[in-house]
């Protein structure tokens, strides 16, 4: 399990890119932080909101298609959830859905 000040990196570190994923291959999905939280806003007005959850040390997920709880995995270098769900390739799923088109974060 990663100690705290790991966890605030790794969880940093998810949350630039996935910001800087959306600027440079979805520009047409509104983004914001603010404290803890990335909220993606599409042009049909829905949300995905990404935010830490720290006693856990984990990365939660809300989309149209439910709310998911990610747990870092050292052996993959990866958030996920069930084992075999990971976090990128999740809200570029709901993302494309929320967006109607295809979106790329990884």
């Amino acid at each position: 399990m990663l100690d705290d000040h790991e966890y605030e990196a790794r969880v940093r570190a998810t949350l630039a890119h996935i910001e800087q994923a959306i600027e440079t291959h979805a520009p047409d999905i509104d983004f914001e932080t603010e404290g803890e939280i990335l909220t993606l806003e599409f042009p049909d007005g829905s949300h995905i909101v990404i935010n830490k959850q720290r006693p856990l040390k984990q990365i939660w997920l809300a989309a149209r298609a439910g709310g998911f709880h990610y747990d870092y995995d050292a052996a993959t270098d990866h958030w996920v959830r069930n084992s075999d769900h990971e976090l990128l390739a999740d809200l570029e799923v709901f993302a494309s859905q929320q967006l109607k088109k295809p979106v790329q974060l990884r």
